[in-house]
């Protein structure tokens, strides 16, 4: 029966495993867990398709980092050797730049901004419009239901 749940397993894990490779014995005194137990779920883990680790994001980050000076050969077989297409290295590229913009770049610009304002004005005229026809049309339906129930239409005819 399995003591630890697979998120944790895959936490540490992620420290045990390239490109982070720490020490057992650091990872056992700093999670609480055997080296022995450290050692069999090394070996697990690396005995699986290199497709089918977990990728933390410092080691995504650091993945990034060792790749960025790589002409495209040497990248692509770090990308075999680690088991990463290199689409999901642009991806996590653009992912940590994106993460790193400054808030300033984020912002919309004032110009933006009014255009913005602008749409939600009409938008919000749009919708009281269509929330008072939808209120008469209501208003309709129950009157002639009150008036079809006043007059009975049908049966005197």
């Amino acid at each position: 029966m399995a003591r630890y749940g697979q998120a944790f397993k895959n936490k540490v894990l992620a420290k045990l495993l390239p490109p982070n490779t720490a020490s057992l014995e650091e990872i056992s005194v700093e999670v609480g867990v055997s080296v022995d137990t450290l050692e069999r779920w090394r070996s697990e883990s690396l005995t699986m398709p290199a497709r089918e680790r977990a990728w933390s994001a410092a080691a995504r980050l650091s993945a990034v980092i060792t790749t960025a000076a790589m002409d495209e050969s040497t990248r692509s077989a770090w990308c075999r050797e680690n088991g990463v297409y290199p689409q999901e290295l642009d991806a996590w590229r653009v992912s940590a730049t994106q993460a790193l913009a400054t808030p300033e770049e984020q912002r919309a610009s004032p110009k933006e901004t009014a255009a913005d304002r602008k749409r939600i004005k009409e938008l919000e005229r749009e919708l009281r419009r269509k929330d008072k026809a939808l209120a008469e049309t209501a208003a309709l339906l129950v009157l002639s239901k009150k008036l079809e129930a006043i007059f009975h239409r049908g049966e005197d005819e």
